[in-house]
């Protein structure tokens, strides 16, 4: 008689089954044959599973949909509270400074905000009488720019002459009186947009104070709101987009004024007219990453070439491109590390989408934007590791087996030892116990 330990094993989920034949591999036993799936059920499992998920992006792609015009509708309301988050993100710290202080919260507040303010309007107050006394000297390095591109294009290699320039201007004079009222339509939608932003501002600044003066009593409000399971992760999800955001803020603020510090200082020493505008420029669109320090060089290089030359223009490009290359290379990963973990392809992407979708305004909340959505995603990702910790805890103590009697199923027997001994070449099985045992013995 064949020996049960040379019984074939069999893997049923997570144990291994023993099967006897109760022939004992005699010309009576059955043929074993491998169970394999058809080609046809294999592709239809494959386009089942393909059409869920496709259902599945397409009601995701719905859904952003909906929320984009949902943002772009109600824009209005949607600029001032996202702007007010950032800038309370920034002021929040030393209010909290002075409240510790035994500041009272809305006098904390109203005195950080009026300090803020009183910054940024003396920057411009600043800036503007040097605006105002090389106005002049720009606007004649613009005439005589445009005297020797006129030169240029009279002369070789173009060679069109007097003529055929003078016609070229009439024609584009002629183009611009035919589109005036085109062009005053434009400027009134300007003046209704700059009217708008104002508006903006000032409902930014009051939502800013707020914000900045109970901001601790949101997630409270929310806990009790949501309730104390869904409650438990908003709250840890909306701490880390504020540590994020404001982290970020403050870096790329630092970020931007070494930027501004470094090129304002080469301007100065290369004599280009706007030096102290310009480096004002470079600080505010560094909060634009690529995109911001891109035009704030070019109209540099611009002003350079127009009022001191070919050489000044090719010296302000290599220390705004040296300075930019530091900066991105040097600094920003040192100072932000990895709190994004944003890849700069991503960071390009994102700034490409927003300015797209909503324009300057756009690239300004891109990477903010992409930021929290990392933050979301990462905690999204923690939260299933710990759910995939907890069930392989919970099937680790489930594995152990219990001492189970053979199974006598119809015409087979099933023996159910550990999945551990499967790795045997021959399983040892138990033998029964009783008279058949005695008589197998």
């Amino acid at each position: 008689m064949e020996s049960r330990s040379q019984q074939p094993a069999v893997r049923e989920g997570g144990r291994v089954s023993v099967r006897r034949d109760p022939a004992g591999g005699s010309v009576l036993s059955p043929v074993p044959v491998a169970t394999v799936a058809s080609r046809g059920t294999v592709i239809g499992n494959g386009l089942t599973w393909m059409a869920a998920w496709s259902l599945r992006i397409a009601l995701i792609a719905v859904g952003l949909l909906l929320i984009g015009w949902l943002i772009g509708t109600f824009w209005v309301v949607v600029w001032p509270v996202v702007l007010a988050v950032l800038v309370a993100t920034v002021l929040r710290p030393p209010a909290a400074w002075l409240i510790r202080y035994r500041f009272p919260p809305a006098l904390a507040s109203m005195l950080v905000l009026l300090v803020a303010l009183g910054a940024i309007s003396g920057l411009f107050v600043a800036i503007a009488p040097s605006v105002a006394g090389q106005t002049q000297q720009i606007t004649n390095g613009v005439v005589a720019a445009l005297g020797q591109i006129q030169q240029w294009i009279i002369g070789p290699p173009l060679n069109l002459g007097a003529g055929q320039v003078g016609d070229i201007i009439n024609q584009v004079t002629q183009q611009l009186q035919a589109s005036a009222t085109s062009i005053a339509g434009g400027v009134l939608t300007g003046v209704s947009t700059v009217a708008s932003g104002l508006v903006s501002l000032v409902l930014a600044l009051v939502l800013t104070f707020f914000f900045v003066k109970d901001g601790p009593r949101f997630l409270p409000w929310l806990t009790a709101i949501t309730g104390r399971s869904a409650g438990r992760h908003i709250a840890e999800v909306l701490s880390r987009i504020w540590a994020v955001l404001g982290g970020f803020i403050r870096v790329q603020a630092l970020v931007s004024l070494i930027d501004a510090v470094f090129i304002g200082i080469g301007l100065v020493l290369l004599s280009v007219p706007l030096a102290l505008p310009l480096a004002v420029l470079t600080f505010i669109g560094g909060f634009i990453p690529i995109v911001g320090a891109f035009v704030a060089g070019a109209l540099a290089v611009l002003i350079a070439l127009v009022t001191q030359g070919f050489t000044t223009a090719v010296l302000v490009l290599v220390l705004i491109v040296a300075v930019q290359q530091i900066e991105g290379n040097v600094l920003q990963p040192f100072l932000q590390g990895q709190s994004l973990q944003l890849h700069g392809a991503v960071v390009l992407l994102a700034v490409t989408a927003g300015g797209s979708l909503f324009n300057i305004a756009g690239a300004f909340l891109a990477v903010p934007v992409a930021a929290v959505l990392a933050v979301v995603l990462r905690y999204l990702g923690e939260q299933i590791d710990v759910r995939d910790q907890r069930f392989a805890e919970e099937v680790a103590a489930d594995s152990e087996p219990p001492d189970e009697p053979d199974v006598i199923d119809g015409a087979e027997e099933t023996v159910a030892i550990p999945a551990s001994a499967a790795g045997d070449p021959a399983p040892q099985v138990p033998e029964p116990d009783g008279p058949a045992g005695a008589a197998e013995r």
